[in-house]
C-alpha cells in the first residue's frame, strides 16, 4: 500500500482500518500498522490540498498571462490611422505601464526561482560616480574560521536622481574566498522594486512624482533626463511605473481602510477622459474623491476611486457598510445611500455658488441678500477657528456657538427663503437657486447640531483641484487599469501633500523600505508625519 494508491482512491484506508480491527494480528503489530494509516491519511490529505493550491496557483498565473497576451496585441496591433500621434503615445505607454503590473502580478503568484539578471546597457560615462563598498559582515569563514583572501569585486551600477542632477551610484563588493573551505563570501545583494536594479528609489520616485503629480507625461520625463545625457527609453518608464504602481497599491488599500474607520467623511466626484482604442477616441470616466473630516483631529487622508462610470452604485461599493456623516453635493447618485444608515450634510458652497452666479449676471438684491446671510455663517466659523483653543476645546466651543448663534441665523434665513419663494416667478433663476437651498435645507443645517461637522465641501474640491489642472496636461488616461493605479498612487502622493510631507522625499523613503517591510508595519510607511499618533481616529 502507498501514499499514491490512496490518494488515487484504489485503496480505500476506511476499509483496511476495519480489517485490522477484525484480524488476529497481535495488539502492538495491529496498533503500529493504525498508526501508519493514520500518517498514510494525514499525508494524503496534505497532498490534496497542495494540489488544490498548486490548481489555484497555476489558474491564476493562466488568466494572468492571457491578459499580458491580450495587452501585447493591443500594443503592436493598434492602427496607427485610428489614433492621433499624441493619443498613440500615451497609448503606448500606458499598455507598457499595464503589461509590466501584470507581469510582476505573475512573478509574485508563481514559484520563487533565481533568475538570471538582464543584460542592459552601459549607463553613461560622463556622469559622476558615487563609490559604495559593501564588506561582509565577517572576513572569517564561517565554517572553519579561517581568515577569508580577497579575490576581487562584483561591481554594481545603479542610476540615481537627486533633483536636478542625474549620478550613478557604484556598489562595490569585495569577493573573498576561504582556501581550505573552497568558498566565496561577499555582502549580499539586497533586495529591489525592479528586477536588475538598475533605477534607484530616488530616481523612481523622481519619475513618480514628475507623472502625478507634475503631470507630465513620460516621453517630456525623457526629454529632461536626455539633455542630461541619459537615455531612458519611454516604455523602460512605463514599465517602472507599472512595476511601482503594483508595489504601492497595499498603501493605498491601507489609506482607504483608515479612511473608513472615521465617522465624518467629504465626497466628491471628477470627470476624466479614457482612451478607447478599439474606436479611435476617448470615453468619460469619473475619479471619485473621499476626505477625512477637516474639523477632525489626526492626519489627514485623500483617498481617489476611479470609475467607468458615475453611477452611485460606485459610491455605496467603496463605503460598503460605513455608517456615519457625509458631506456632499446634490448629485441624485448619493441619495440611495442615506436610506442606510449614512447620515447627509449639505454644503453650503454649493447653495452660495447658485446665489452667487445670479448676483454676478444681473446684481439681483435678492441674490446679494442670501450671499450676506450665507456670509454671515462663514463668519462665525471663521472667528472659532481663529480661537486659541486645544483641538478638543475648538470642537465643544464650535458646539456651542452653532447652538446659540448659527441655529437663530439659520432659522431665520429659512423663513426668509420661503417668504422669497412666494415672490419670484416660477422657473426663473432666482427660484432655482431658491428652491436648491428650500429642498436640501435639513442637510444644509445638519452641520450646526454638533460641533464636529464642516460646513462645506470646500475640502475636498480642494484636493480635486490638482487633478483638474493635471487633465489640461495628460488630458486622458490611457485604460481602466492605468486609471486605477493613478487613482493609488495619487491617493498617497496627496495624502502626503495634506499632511504637509514633500512628496519627493517621502515617496524616495518608501521605496527604500518596501521590498523587505513586514506587512504587520504597514501603517508606519503612511504619509503621515511621525510623531502623530499611529492609532486610527474618528471623525
Amino acid at each position: 500500500m502507498g501514499l499514491g494508491e490512496v490518494i488515487a482512491g484504489k485503496i480505500d484506508p476506511m476499509n483496511i482500518a476495519d480489517q485490522l480491527a477484525k484480524s488476529n494480528l497481535p495488539s502492538a503489530v495491529r496498533d503500529a500498522l493504525l498508526a501508519q494509516l493514520a500518517l498514510v491519511e494525514e499525508q494524503a490529505e496534505l497532498a490534496k490540498q497542495q494540489s488544490g493550491q498548486i490548481k489555484f496557483r497555476d489558474q491564476h498565473i493562466a488568466a494572468l498571462t492571457l491578459e499580458i497576451a491580450h495587452l501585447r496585441r493591443m500594443r503592436y496591433g493598434v492602427r496607427a490611422e485610428s489614433l492621433s500621434a499624441e493619443q498613440r503615445q500615451l497609448f503606448e505607454d500606458t499598455l507598457d505601464s499595464d503589461i509590466a503590473a501584470i507581469e510582476v502580478r505573475v512573478e509574485a503568484a508563481a514559484p520563487k526561482e533565481k533568475r538570471e539578471r538582464a543584460g542592459r546597457q552601459a549607463l553613461p560615462a560622463h556622469l559622476p560616480r558615487t563609490e559604495i563598498l559593501h564588506e561582509p559582515d565577517s572576513c572569517s569563514c564561517a565554517e572553519c574560521g579561517l581568515t577569508l583572501a580577497k579575490m576581487g569585486d562584483d561591481v554594481s551600477e545603479q542610476l540615481d536622481y537627486h533633483p536636478g542632477t542625474f549620478r550613478v551610484l557604484r556598489h562595490i563588493r569585495p569577493q573573498y574566498a576561504c582556501r581550505r573551505c573552497e568558498t566565496v563570501t561577499a555582502a549580499p545583494i539586497p533586495a529591489s522594486l525592479i528586477d536588475g536594479g538598475l533605477p534607484t528609489p530616488a530616481l523612481l520616485a523622481w519619475i513618480m512624482v514628475s507623472k502625478y503629480v507634475d503631470h507630465l507625461p513620460l516621453y517630456r520625463i525623457a526629454q529632461i533626463a536626455e539633455r542630461q545625457g541619459v537615455t531612458l527609453a519611454r516604455s523602460t518608464l512605463a514599465s517602472w511605473v507599472g512595476v511601482i504602481g503594483f508595489w504601492l497599491q497595499p498603501l493605498a488599500d491601507r489609506l482607504a481602510e483608515r479612511l473608513l474607520t472615521q465617522t465624518i467623511l467629504h465626497a466628491d466626484e471628477t470627470p476624466v477622459s479614457q482612451l478607447d482604442p478599439g474606436k479611435g477616441k476617448t470615453k468619460k470616466a469619473y475619479l471619485w474623491v473621499y476626505r477625512s473630516n477637516v474639523l477632525a483631529a489626526g492626519p489627514p487622508i485623500v483617498v481617489f476611486d476611479y470609475q467607468i462610470s458615475r453611477s452611485g452604485q460606485h459610491v455605496r461599493d467603496f463605503l460598503s457598510d460605513w455608517q456615519g456623516r457625509l458631506m456632499v453635493d446634490g448629485y441624485a447618485g448619493y441619495k440611495a445611500l442615506f436610506s442606510t444608515g449614512v447620515t447627509e450634510l449639505g454644503c453650503w458652497a454649493h447653495a452660495r455658488r447658485k446665489f452667487y452666479e445670479l448676483y454676478e449676471s444681473n446684481q439681483s438684491p435678492i441674490a446679494a441678500e442670501a450671499l450676506r446671510r450665507i456670509a454671515a455663517l462663514y463668519a462665525l466659523e471663521s472667528e472659532i477657528n481663529a480661537l486659541d483653543l486645544t483641538p478638543e476645546a475648538r470642537i465643544a466651543e464650535r458646539a456651542r456657538q452653532r447652538l446659540l448663534e448659527a441655529r437663530p441665523l439659520l432659522n431665520e434665513f429659512k423663513t426668509w427663503l420661503d417668504q422669497m419663494l412666494l415672490k419670484v416667478a416660477p422657473n426663473s433663476g432666482l427660484a432655482k437657486a431658491l428652491n436648491y437651498s428650500c429642498k436640501r435645507w435639513d442637510a444644509l443645517e445638519r452641520y450646526s447640531e454638533d460641533g464636529l461637522s464642516p460646513i462645506d465641501n470646500n475640502p475636498v474640491e480642494n484636493a480635486i483641484r490638482p487633478i483638474a489642472i493635471g487633465k489640461k496636461n495628460w488630458l486622458f488616461t490611457g485604460s481602466e487599469q492605468s486609471g486605477h493605479r493613478a487613482a493609488a498612487i495619487q491617493t498617497l502622493l496627496g495624502t502626503a501633500k495634506l499632511n504637509g510631507i514633500e512628496p519627493l522625499m517621502w515617496l524616495t523613503e518608501a521605496l527604500e523600505k518596501l521590498p523587505t517591510w513586514p506587512n504587520s508595519r504597514i501603517d508606519e510607511l503612511l504619509p503621515f508625519v511621525k510623531d502623530q499618533s499611529p492609532q486610527d481616529n474618528e471623525g
